[in-house]
């Protein structure tokens, strides 16, 4: 009989372990933390980023505001801004939107009537709204009934243009971007404003944009 209590022992020591709480490691990560979106923040890289994205539609919002064929105008022009205008042939990842919709935003707010920006997005919202108007459905609203919607006098096109360089050795990465923003007569097809952004970056360890 005692040459089954080391045995019977052991199975209890078994069991015991079995039914104990796991331990899980539940300590508390680093919160998230605000940061300034015209600064570097603490994850860089050789990409286009929220500073640069700041400073990039701030320069050309202060120069298109500056030209007068543009903004000193007696009846302001009709303008669009929009992702459909904007190519990237950069090896960079951007969100064409995000860009266009900022530099539209930032005019809006900064041209204060001197420009009238023309929504061409919501079309079909806008398209839906007119027609249950003219069907009756609803009253023509407090502004006005027109023929048809805005045509645009001012279109803007961007391209974000990238050439990169990498040292095999120390694999230490290197960037220059230049983006070209261009204003264009959409009757004559002629430039009536043009600028550009450039900046270079290098990094040793790059990270992955999404």
């Amino acid at each position: 009989m005692n040459a089954f209590k080391p045995i019977a022992i052991l199975g209890a020591a078994v069991l015991l372990s079995a039914c104990a709480p796991t331990r899980v490691d539940n300590a508390a990560g680093q919160p998230s933390v605000y940061q300034d979106v015209g600064s570097a923040g603490r994850v860089q890289g050789v990409g286009i980023e929220s500073q640069d994205v700041v400073a990039m539609t701030d320069q050309m919002m202060r120069s298109l505001l500056a030209n007068p064929m543009v903004s000193n105008r007696t009846t302001p022009p009709r303008v669009l801004i929009d992702m459909d205008g904007f190519k990237n042939e950069s090896t960079s990842v951007i969100n064409l939107n995000m860009l266009a919709k900022r530099l539209q935003i930032e005019l809006t707010r900064a041209a204060n009537g001197r420009m009238v920006f023309v929504n061409r997005q919501n079309l079909a919202a806008i398209q839906k709204e007119r027609e249950i108007k003219r069907e009756g459905l609803v009253d023509g609203g407090t502004i006005r009934k027109t023929q048809a919607t805005a045509g645009v006098d001012y279109q803007m096109f961007a391209t974000i243009t990238s050439q990169d360089a990498i040292d095999r050795q120390s694999q230490m990465r290197q960037r220059y971007h230049y983006i070209s923003f261009e204003m264009v007569d959409m009757e004559l097809g002629t430039l009536v404003w043009g600028d550009g952004f450039e900046m270079s970056k290098a990094t040793q360890d790059n990270i992955l944009y999404r």
